[in-house]
């Protein structure tokens, strides 16, 4: 990866935002509300989006994330909305100095930017030692034909007068894994526009994987949706919903 988010940080809620966010709270909010849940751990919270609408909620949040830049957006989202929400700097393998957490939320296919399966088992096995006893854990994934169909089909364009990027990808070395090359122009003040290009790598497992490390690692009541719905995954399901209890 190159400088992942890196630049990307300042235009990313510009390119999310047919993301639906309070579908994603209304998911934690339904399973784990913050009456009975009030402490969250917003594990890969970017920009702070959603970190922002937890709070709002009610949750007791810290928000988690290995980007400096993202975390700056998210600070500057906090200081504008008149709330206060600490963020660490971290990588979700090597998550630390929590306990007695209600919930653990990996939002947006953020655990899919692991490298390999030892980091993402790391994470969860980290994640069900800051939980409390029933402390729950939420998180979504790409699903394989996401990965090995969808994103296979590049080039992908996007341009809105401002922004304008163009979007290949490339099949990863590692099974169900995939190489996202972005070359990016955004307009500034003076009218002309600034180039930059962001790598990233993403990597899925099947779902039968994921709930067999979490049942591994002591969690049970697993439950798995997809594509926003109370559904059953199928073949063609594009994300993954993951919920587990410790």
């Amino acid at each position: 990866m190159n400088n992942s988010y890196e630049r990307f940080a300042y235009i990313y809620d510009q390119l999310m935002q047919d993301v639906p966010y309070d579908q994603y709270l209304q998911w934690i909010q339904q399973n784990a509300p913050s009456e009975q849940y009030p402490k969250l751990l917003d594990i890969g919270c970017g920009t702070g989006t959603l970190s922002l609408r937890f709070h709002q909620a009610g949750y007791q949040v810290t928000g988690i994330d290995l980007s400096e830049e993202m975390l700056t957006v998210a600070n500057n989202r906090f200081q504008e909305a008149g709330v206060t929400i600490p963020l660490v700097a971290m990588s979700m393998d090597q998550l630390d100095g929590f306990s007695e957490i209600d919930v653990a939320c990996i939002p947006i296919d953020s655990i899919n930017y692991l490298h390999d399966e030892s980091a993402v088992v790391e994470t969860l096995k980290r994640v069900y030692g800051l939980l409390r006893k029933g402390g729950k854990i939420f998180f979504d994934v790409h699903s394989l034909y996401k990965m090995d169909h969808i994103f296979m089909n590049s080039p992908f364009t996007y341009d809105d007068g401002d922004i304008t990027y163009v979007w290949f990808t490339e099949e990863g070395d590692d099974n169900h894994s995939v190489y996202h090359q972005m070359t990016f122009f955004v307009k500034e003040e003076s009218g002309l526009f600034e180039r930059f290009d962001e790598d990233h790598f993403q990597r899925t497992f099947p779902v039968e994987t994921y709930v067999k490390w979490l049942k591994e690692i002591g969690f049970t009541e697993i439950i798995v949706t997809a594509d926003w719905e109370e559904s059953e995954p199928t073949d063609e399901s594009e994300r993954i919903f993951i919920q587990a209890i410790k």
